[in-house]
């Protein structure tokens, strides 16, 4: 793939059999970061794609450390450094995308907040217009920020040391060298406050399966951070406890047993091997997912490459009853969440309560700007690398626009 120049095409076979490689290889190994900093590099133009498996390399077990050089050739051309990447970025992803340049660059750190409104403003008309496009973008962009919250496996951050020295209670009081472990650095805070305002945008959409593999990815990471406290005590407080309560509840109307969201037992379907959802791939050997999937759960050999991302209308019903499983296994740590056995209906902790006409009145708030698509009235970005060949072809934006933007400041 690499040598390969004159004929585009060829270079496109040569990157598929290179992806199907390191994915058959990622599969063995999921814990060694370095085949995902290769499937980065062989993501390219998909920029969601890179951002998730360029950090995924960083927050597994066996990180791979050049991957923090790596990641800023995808960060610098957008937070204006050097040349360009060619990429074309519909603004949402744009705007995601500098967020997590920011977090891990700590360049721009001012901009942080401004950039992350503009986000979360553009990304609800953005999965209604999107739609079933947004499920596989959901999951970069939950993995993506919760890796965020680890600080890309940084060991300074509190919650990536907690994780290594869990268990180890001497080692655990003496980490930091005098620093306070309770006290949030602020690059986790600017974390915080990006990964809780895309959870609370997302957790409104109520009736929409489509943001499901994004709850998920969130609510294993949540489960996760229950069973280590003194993590979990850096993201609770911020945590919309209430909006996931109101949308564990939505998912409980189609509920058809609830002997099994209370089993002790992972949820699994009748069939035999099991079928993973495309998250539990992307999911699988990070740092955050220990002891979530049963030892078989990857078992299933005769699943291709091609098919481990390929969405099935049964899968909907299986994320709901996997995501309430979750919560209510949440509920059993007595943090956040609490669920009631008589009414079968899930609540929070008075500390979480949040009165229901400032949800009512979020929730206005963020309809008025469906009344408007706003992506619809802004042109697309094209990143242009020098030397680079034609620009993927992508779907165009409703107004058809597209302008080549110089990014510097």
């Amino acid at each position: 793939m690499a040598i390969e120049d004159e004929d585009i095409r060829d270079r496109e076979v040569w990157t598929a059999v290179s992806r199907h490689w390191y994915s058959k290889a990622s599969d063995k190994a999921p814990t060694t970061g370095r085949l995902y900093h290769h499937l980065a590099i062989l993501a390219r133009p998909n920029a969601l794609q890179q951002l998730f498996y360029y950090a995924k390399s960083l927050c597994v077990p066996i990180p791979f450390a050049s991957a923090k050089e790596s990641i800023m050739t995808l960060f610098d051309p957008i937070l204006g450094v050097g040349s360009y990447q060619q990429n074309r970025l519909v603004p949402v992803d744009l705007a995601f995308v500098k967020c997590q340049g920011i977090l891990f660059s700590q360049k721009q750190p001012d901009n942080l907040r401004p950039v992350a409104s503009e986000f979360l403003g553009l990304l609800k008309p953005h999965i209604g217009r999107i739609g079933k496009r947004w499920m596989e973008a959901g999951y970069y962009i939950a993995i993506a920020n919760c890796c965020a919250l680890l600080s890309y496996g940084k060991e300074e951050n509190v919650i990536m040391r907690l994780i290594h020295n869990q268990g180890d209670e001497k080692q655990e009081r003496s980490v930091g060298s005098g620093t306070d472990i309770s006290k949030p650095s602020k690059d986790l805070e600017d974390a915080l406050y990006l990964a809780m305002g895309t959870h609370e945008v997302v957790l409104h959409r109520r009736d929409d399966p489509h943001v499901l593999p994004y709850i998920h990815v969130v609510m294993v990471f949540m489960f996760y951070l229950v069973r280590l406290p003194d993590a979990l005590h850096h993201v609770e407080p911020l945590f919309p406890w209430k909006l996931l309560s109101l949308f564990l509840n939505g998912l409980l109307e189609t509920c058809d047993s609830y002997d099994r969201i209370r089993n002790d037992e992972f949820p699994r379907e009748s069939n035999d091997p099991p079928r993973p959802v495309p998250e539990d791939f992307a999911l699988k050997g990070l740092v955050f997912v220990d002891n979530y999937y049963p030892p078989d759960w990857f078992l299933n050999d005769k699943i291709d490459d091609d098919e481990k991302y390929f969405e099935m209308a049964s899968m909907t019903d299986v994320r709901k009853e996997r995501i309430l499983w979750i919560g209510y296994r949440i509920t059993q740590s007595r943090r956040g969440l609490t669920y009631d056995e008589d009414t079968n209906q899930f609540g929070v902790f008075p500390e979480y309560e949040k009165e229901i006409e400032e949800i009512s009145k979020d929730a206005d708030m963020m309809n008025i700007s469906d009344t408007v698509n706003i992506e619809s009235q802004t042109p697309s970005y094209t990143l242009v690398q020098e030397g680079a060949g034609d620009a993927m072809d992508v779907d165009e934006v409703s107004t058809g626009s597209t302008l080549a933007v110089n990014l510097l400041p």
